[in-house]
């Protein structure tokens, strides 16, 4: 049996909190545009605040190269403010003098959010001297960003060998909701688009053998089309030879799109007009699915039970581009079945239509929920397990001991 710790398995009363929070959160002009990571990390900071420790959060923002203050988490800490109402201190840095100080004058029931991690390289190198760094600033490690567990980079890996470590509230919540879409109540349906089939590959192998249904939507679709020889004209595509694997052994249970709405430019001002998958011309490029791709997708969700809904069927960035989404997003909210949406575009479409209250649950999550649904090992989670082993015999409990499976 694999376990690992919980935050309520550590007497965390006036102790320091190191807290890896995912707070890799869209920003225009210095504000935070989607606030959906954040407000996911509160039930487990609200825990701590009424446990009077110290919180030290901890979390990157975008792929920087080095020190880039675009991708500074100064703003996200306002945010936090704001959305908790208590007062969240900031310093500019991850490690060093200033943090050791800052974290030093931090008394019970306060909050430091510390500077961006991919500042440094070492973070994604998984380095174990950078996760020493961060470990001897507290007592116990607590991870709680989800959408980072599928990474093995120092705050998340190396840093469980250092320091008891446990999940928090997000990730405890997110395992358990996903594995409603491992092990469903059928009939499954799968609804999938976005960008890249590369990206989601595994998770499509995986599902196709439980769901009844893959409907295929966005640029992933135009991959599966071209696999069957049908023109995409400029449409995007990628892994044809894996979409095409994936069509000889399961033909049946993949739905593609009937209609397309074209453009003659990636432009959402751009000519636009509804055609038959089999008429895209060579220099046009499909930017949203048609409206009787609708009501097959639509005709096709209501016959489920379960509904994992992962990418968009359109460029959403696009208004003029995004009918088809919002018509099926719409129509998926009508249901009865559970229904759980899963990475970051279509978080941030259901937020924007303000439709995220009326799914059963909206993952936080991008990679690290195709990881998890393709069935594969999320780094993260391997080092609690880890960590627990390790710590297990030494750790002195706040409450009755408990294990956790995976």
């Amino acid at each position: 049996m694999q376990s690992y710790f919980h935050i309520r398995d550590f007497d965390a009363r006036n102790k320091t909190v190191l807290m890896r929070v995912d707070f890799n959160v869209p920003l225009e002009d210095g504000k935070v545009v989607d606030n959906t990571r954040i407000r996911a990390t509160l039930p487990t900071i609200s825990y701590l605040l009424q446990q009077h420790a110290k919180i030290i959060l901890i979390s990157h923002l975008g792929r920087p190269k080095g020190i880039d203050l675009k991708c500074s988490l100064s703003p996200v800490a306002k945010e936090l403010e704001r959305l908790i109402d208590y007062k969240v201190q900031f310093v500019n840095d991850c490690i060093g003098e200033e943090v050791s100080k800052a974290v030093k004058q931090l008394g019970p029931k306060e909050i430091l959010l510390l500077e961006n991690l991919r500042f440094y390289k070492e973070e994604e190198e998984n380095n174990e001297a950078f996760a020493a760094k961060l470990a001897a600033l507290a007592d116990y490690y607590i991870n709680d960003a989800f959408a980072a567990t599928h990474r093995a980079h120092a705050s998340v890996d190396a840093i469980t060998n250092l320091m008891p470590s446990a999940c928090g509230f997000l990730i405890e919540r997110e395992l358990k909701e996903l594995k409603k879409v491992l092990n469903p109540k059928q009939p499954l349906m799968c609804m999938i688009g976005g960008l890249k089939i590369s990206d989601k590959i595994g998770t499509i192998e995986h599902l196709v053998k439980k769901a009844e249904k893959i409907l295929v939507g966005g640029a992933v679709a135009a991959s599966f089309l071209k696999a069957k020889g049908i023109n995409t004209g400029t449409t995007k595509t990628d892994a044809i030879d894996l979409a095409a694997r994936i069509l000889q052994q399961h033909q049946e249970k993949i739905v593609l799109p009937k209609d397309v709405v074209i453009a003659d430019k990636f432009d959402n001002n751009a000519e636009k007009k509804t055609v038959s998958i089999h008429e895209i011309p060579d220099n046009w490029m499909m930017l949203d699915i048609g409206p009787e791709t609708c009501d097959l997708f639509n005709s096709e969700l209501k016959r489920a039970n379960t509904v994992l809904w992962n990418g968009p069927l359109g460029v959403f960035e696009f208004s003029n581009f995004m009918e088809g989404t919002k018509k099926v997003a719409n129509s998926l909210c009508e249901l009865n079945s559970v229904r759980i949406v899963g990475g970051s575009e279509s978080v941030q479409v259901v937020n924007e239509l303000e439709l995220a209250y009326r799914f059963t649950y909206v993952a936080t999550g991008g990679g690290a929920t195709l990881e998890f649904l393709g069935d594969r090992k999320l780094p993260a989670i391997t080092a609690l397990e880890r960590s627990y082993e390790k710590f297990n015999h030494r750790t002195q409990h706040s409450s009755q001991h408990r294990t956790h499976d995976r």
